[in-house]
Order: C-alpha cells, then structure tokens, then sequence
C-alpha cells in the first residue's frame, strides 16, 4: 500500500476529492438551472482521475510501457470505481441517488482522459525519454 501512495499521491488526491465530492450533501443553488450540469460535472471528476493516473504513470514507469498494466489501472479501474459509486450513492445515502447516465459521463471522462493519453501524452513522454536515451 506504502508503494501506491509513494507512486501515486496526487492521483489518491484526486481520488479523495471524487470520494468527498459524490457523497457530501450537495447545496442548493436557487433558481439557477443549467441543463445538464451534473453530467459535465461528473465527466470533469472521472477524466480528471484518469488523467492523473495516467499522467504519474507515465512519469513513473519504464519505458517501454507495460500497456496493458496502464489501461487496467488508469482506465478500466476509475470506471469500475465510478460504478461502484453509484452503487453506493444509490443504496447507501437517502439524498443521492445512482443514475446510469452518471455513470456513462464517468465513463467517457476515464475513457476520453485515457485515449488522450495514451495517442498524445505517451508518444510525447516516449519521444523525451528515446531523446534520455540517445544522451547516455
């Protein structure tokens, strides 16, 4: 566990922040209504997550990647999470409530963050570290 939380604090940051912000009571804004707010807000936390994990994972891993390792852990298990959040929010708190639409704007935030890490980010991360190499 040491190992994670040496290897990953902003992203265990990160993912505290998501903890806190889908089970806090959430205030009232008045009159204001803005279409699917909650949407936007919920692709925000989850793209947020995985570009974190994905982000301290490239900075931390050898090169070549290990990608299967990446995709499990930066995208498949924030979306495994995010479901299993709105497990919770639905049967474990009166105010909340899961929605299966949350869920799908959790998972094309984790899915968007990954594909643009791994086409435009890795390639980046990769380049620098091919340029380390020649270096040496």
């Amino acid at each position: 566990m040491l190992y994670y939380i040496k290897k990953y604090p902003i992203s265990l940051l990160v993912i505290l922040v998501v903890i806190y912000l889908s089970f806090f009571y959430p205030p009232s804004i008045g009159g204001i209504q803005i279409p699917h707010l909650d949407k936007l807000v919920h692709f925000c936390m989850y793209f947020g997550v995985s570009a974190m994990l994905w982000l301290e994972f490239l900075c931390s891993h050898q090169w070549p990647l290990p990608a299967a390792r990446a995709w499990i852990g930066a995208c498949l298990c924030p979306i495994l999470f995010s479901g299993a959040v709105e497990i919770l929010q639905e049967y474990a708190t009166d105010y909340r409530g899961g929605e299966w639409m949350d869920f799908a704007a959790n998972s094309l935030g984790a899915l968007t963050a990954s594909l643009l890490a791994w086409y435009i980010v890795a390639p980046w991360f990769g380049r620098k570290y091919r340029g380390q190499a020649a270096q040496s």
